[in-house]
């Protein structure tokens, strides 16, 4: 039998993804309360800018006090898509500590504070979902946290950032460089004016935060992400991807050290074979590729970004929510029993793709062979070029600690003969 006083909600934030959550609410108000089990009302909505036409947003549910709307005390829910860390987190808090349960589509805030933010839902009993923060309309969290919690989740590697999937697709398939591809991006309306946190990986290094501490069962932090951006691949690395049979991707990995002792977890660009399920993801979609013991290979593709996908994902927290508060119980919080550390970048272990700038003459590739010899790194094929005096060393090595990666190429620099290191790419899913 279906509860006649709907469950009230404030909505913080209504830019895209906000007002496509206002749409919704609104337009599937009927089959929401048909599968809660109560109705829900939008109560509140928190804006910066109130003057701002929103078209389908009723104009007596806006208020600029944000935090007067959480302290109502008659809020079961609040969901929070203003993003950053504050007034964020204090509102967040606050919405907890006046009852409510919280919905969040905030990556940054989670990934920094995320274990403050459990602590505080648990002690006032409220919920903490945060779906939308990962992966737009895919499913990730969920799946990890509760299809996933009877099995031993592994490795998870993906691409979860859309606009620098886009950037490298289009660097891939037309040959353009970087600012090219990033100059059509943002004429698409795939790139903000400042891509900083794309291309220089920072959102999705806040994603492998979050969804390494989901899959290991500890505390991961953005500050424990190693992140490189996409900025330095050039159309020459691409074409170097290319002759081996690879593709270049931004990518988030999160894995399980075989000891079992330690994670790490990185966002970097990587070539990836062409036969990988994670090389045919085009344009500006995300996937995530799942390894665990029992479950296998699992694979999660679709829209990672936009105000429809992330309204999906923040309704389907809602749902669950509501559910929750009428069932008078909470879901799932923080699973960090493992305690396991975070293994620094120098201790991963993979392989490299190394291409140098040298002299044309006898004795180059000995001298070079010897030193990565002399540092313990193993090297699987090499390609040579040259003319004029100058020529260029393609090596991939076979797998190797980051740390001794790193001493190779500071000894190369030292000889006479090396002009130079065009680039080096770290290669995976192999």
């Amino acid at each position: 039998m279906m509860r006649t006083r709907p469950l009230k909600v404030a909505l913080l934030g209504c830019g895209v993804v906000g007002s496509e959550v206002t749409r919704i609410m609104t337009t599937h108000a009927d089959d929401l309360a048909a599968r809660i089990g109560a109705p829900v009302e939008l109560a509140g909505i928190a804006v910066r800018r109130p003057d701002k036409v929103r078209e389908g947003v009723p104009a007596e549910l806006v208020t600029t006090d944000a935090t007067a709307l959480v302290k109502r005390g008659d809020i079961d829910v609040v969901i929070e898509v203003i993003g950053g860390i504050e007034p964020a987190r204090t509102l967040i808090t606050t919405a907890f500590e006046h009852g409510a349960s919280v919905v969040s589509a905030n990556k940054a805030l989670v990934a920094a504070d995320g274990a403050a933010l459990h602590a505080a839902a648990e002690a006032n009993g409220a919920d903490l979902y945060y779906e939308a923060a990962v992966a737009g309309a895919i499913p990730l969290v969920r799946p990890l946290r509760e299809s996933l919690a009877g099995d031993k989740v592994n490795r998870v590697l993906g691409i979860v950032n859309g606009t620098t999937n886009f950037i490298l697709d289009k660097m891939d398939s037309t040959g353009a460089g970087y600012s090219e591809a990033l100059d059509e991006a943002t004429a698409l309306g795939y790139a903000e004016a400042d891509p900083t946190a794309d291309v220089e990986g920072f959102d999705a290094a806040a994603k492998a935060a979050i969804l390494a501490g989901i899959a290991f069962h500890t505390r991961v932090t953005i500050d424990d992400v190693h992140r490189e951006g996409l900025t330095e691949v050039t159309a020459a690395d691409i074409a170097s991807a290319k002759r081996m049979g690879c593709t270049v991707k931004l990518l988030a990995i999160c894995e399980r050290a075989t000891d079992g002792a330690s994670v790490t977890a990185r966002v970097h660009p990587a070539m990836i074979p062409l036969t990988h399920p994670l090389a045919s993801v085009r344009e500006a979609y995300n996937a995530v590729f799942v390894e665990a013991e029992a479950a296998g290979q699992l694979m999660f593709y679709g829209p990672g970004a936009g105000g429809s996908p992330t309204a999906s994902a923040v309704l389907g927290d809602l749902v669950a929510v509501c559910r929750n508060k009428l069932a008078g119980a909470t879901g799932p919080g923080e699973s960090a029993y493992t305690r396991l550390p975070v293994s620094p970048m120098g201790a991963v272990i993979t392989r490299y793709h190394i291409s140098l700038d040298v002299a044309d003459k006898p004795g180059v590739l000995a001298q070079v062979a010897t030193i990565f010899a002399e540092h313990g790194v193993s090297i699987d094929t090499v390609r040579q070029s040259g003319k004029d005096g100058e020529a260029s060393l393609v090596i991939v090595t076979h797998r190797a600690a980051d740390a001794a990666l790193s001493s190779t190429v500071g000894a190369l620099r030292e000889l006479d003969t090396v002009r130079g290191v065009a680039s080096i790419m770290r290669v995976e899913g192999e």
